[in-house]
């Protein structure tokens, strides 16, 4: 697409997305988001864990989440990560943990499927039942686990930058700082690009193309990094943590999750516009159906 072009798809998303309400939807993912990230966080380390020291995952990731909100909202994680515990006296009680962890710990992508849905203009066809419900849970905990191989890549990324870093230092130590930057900025955006094009693929109840996905979840990710760095500057200088006191730690990570939410959603409406006005266009899965709107489908398009 040119320029003229992503500068309609821009409009159409911009206007969907005050239709589709996706700040209030953006509230809602906060809200789940609060009670399932202790169980979110302990599946994804337990994967990457896996393969890796427990204490390196570890390290790497609340160092990740102290960069984004902050060092005492990183401990306070931290620390309701430690009291979530998944054994029991038996092993039907250990079952039953691991089996509420799991629901726990999707339920924030359950949430963010329903949204995505309301999105992309289908919802789950009532004629399915149990089974949309079954599909839409081993999506979210399939997803889940993708995000512990992100986290996994991520981490082996970063030793071979370090590594590679020092290699070009002996060499090159005028402009090493700088390319270690632009790697270290390059990967970021294929990383989150990667998340958000698992996102977009596996979640909606739809069917698309992976080229009109990847266009969704590039603009996406780019959205995201710059925003990244703006609520980070905003959320560090202190004042809500001192405002809200005992209770600033979670209004800052409701805060955060809040505007990420936002730039996620306004993204499935970019790659919604995108992939109909200039895609091969969304189609329902075998488990859902249109809603119903005022705009026809064309050529199997949805204009919701």
């Amino acid at each position: 697409m040119d320029i003229k072009s992503h500068w309609q798809v821009l409009k159409e998303a911009a206007s969907h997305a005050s239709k589709d309400k996706i700040t209030k939807l953006s509230a809602a993912l906060a809200y789940y988001t609060i009670f399932s990230l202790p169980a979110l966080l302990l599946i994804v380390l337990a994967t990457v864990n896996f393969f890796l020291d427990d204490k390196q995952a570890d390290q790497q990731l609340f160092s990740q989440l102290e960069g984004l909100v902050g060092k005492d909202t990183s401990a306070t994680l931290q620390e309701s990560l430690k009291k979530t515990e998944v054994a029991g006296n038996t092993v039907l009680a250990t079952i039953a943990g691991i089996a509420m962890l799991i629901l726990g710990a999707t339920g924030v992508f359950i949430e963010m499927q329903d949204s995505l849905n309301s999105i992309f203009g289908v919802k789950p066809n009532p004629k399915k039942g149990i089974w949309t419900m079954v599909f839409s849970r081993l999506a979210a905990f399939g997803l889940l686990l993708s995000l512990g191989f992100l986290l996994l890549v991520s981490l082996l990324a970063s030793a071979l930058l370090s590594l590679f870093t020092a290699r070009l230092k002996m060499h090159f130590p005028d402009i090493t700082v700088y390319l270690a930057m632009l790697i270290d900025l390059l990967f970021s955006l294929g990383v989150v690009t990667l998340l958000f094009a698992a996102i977009f693929k596996v979640l909606p109840d739809v069917r698309m193309k992976w080229k009109d996905v990847f266009r969704g979840a590039l603009f996406t990710a780019v959205l995201f990094l710059i925003g990244k760095i703006a609520i980070s500057l905003y959320l560090g200088q202190g004042s809500i943590s001192s405002a809200y006191g005992a209770a600033g730690s979670i209004i800052i990570l409701l805060l955060w999750v809040y505007y990420s939410s936002i730039l996620l959603y306004f993204g499935a409406e970019y790659t919604r516009a995108s992939a109909v006005k200039y895609g091969e266009g969304i189609h329902p899965n075998d488990f859902a159906e249109w809603v119903e709107c005022s705009d026809d489908k064309v050529s199997g398009k949805t204009t919701h």
